[in-house]
């Protein structure tokens, strides 16, 4: 029997948000390959996984921190692959959003194993969408960039343009927000430009903590912010209800925002 690869985006993390095609491949699989921030919570509900009927594999990983390595990860789906397998890769938001599955599908590819990608909801896009923030929005921003925040923004910066209707947005970039605050700001934009920090997209803990460039170091570190979370840089900010809500000033600044946007 020939078996098969097929890389399913999972999206932020509520189990509702993953696609029907991704859910009917999850309960038709044999082996299940699952990151750390893929919807766990969805495999509780598969009665083969509840039976025991599916090999589950744990191949989460946490910053700094990276039990099972990606060559490994690709020879795990391979070997099970050839076995004759159907395995469904589970990942998070979206495959090929920062998330290696262009890796995935070259090792599969060079070992002659069929795989197919199935997109996901990306955490980039509807984790700011869950704090009432659109990366777009007519009169304010019209334009969006999507930058891990692992890489050294300033080597990046480049070719992100710099103006104030560019939406900035940070994933993987909570280690190191003091860095990529300071390079965005040498890069041009200005230290009072608009930040959120949404935590835990669409989970129990999701919170929204704002900021600006030049205060968002320190903001993060009072609130104890932590992984995961999804940066929003500019004004796009400024729709947020948080915004509103516990910026000083906000309401001004949200008048502000309208009134372009009905202009």
């Amino acid at each position: 029997m020939s078996g098969k690869v097929w890389l399913v985006g999972g999206g932020p993390g509520d189990p509702d948000l993953i696609t029907v095609k991704g859910l009917r491949l999850l309960e038709a699989a044999d082996v299940i390959v699952v990151d750390r921030l893929g919807p766990r919570a969805l495999l509780d509900s598969l009665p083969r996984v509840v039976s025991g009927e599916v090999t589950v594999v744990d191949v989460g990983k946490q910053p700094g921190h990276h039990p099972v390595r990606q060559p490994q990860i690709n020879e795990l789906l391979v070997a099970h692959a050839l076995a004759g397998r159907r395995v469904v890769r589970l990942k998070g938001g979206d495959p090929y959003v920062l998330g290696r599955g262009g890796e995935e599908v070259a090792a599969c590819v060079a070992a002659g194993v069929p795989v197919e990608v199935v997109p996901g909801v990306t955490s980039a896009v509807s984790v700011p969408a869950a704090a009432g923030i659109p990366l777009t929005h007519r009169g304010v921003a019209r334009a969006f960039t999507v930058i891990s925040g692992h890489d050294d923004v300033a080597d990046l910066l480049g070719g992100v343009p710099g103006g104030p209707e560019h939406t900035v947005v940070l994933l993987m970039a909570v280690g190191g927000l003091a860095h990529t605050a300071w390079a965005l700001v040498a890069g041009g934009r200005p230290q009072d430009t608009p930040v959120a920090i949404v935590e835990d997209g669409y989970g129990p803990r999701q919170r929204t903590t704002i900021a600006t460039l030049g205060t968002v170091a320190q903001v993060a570190a009072e609130a104890g912010v932590r992984n995961p979370a999804v940066v929003v840089v500019g004004d796009v900010v400024t729709l947020a209800p948080a915004w509103v809500g516990e910026v000083a000033g906000g309401h001004r600044m949200w008048r502000a925002a309208a009134q372009r946007v009905s202009s």
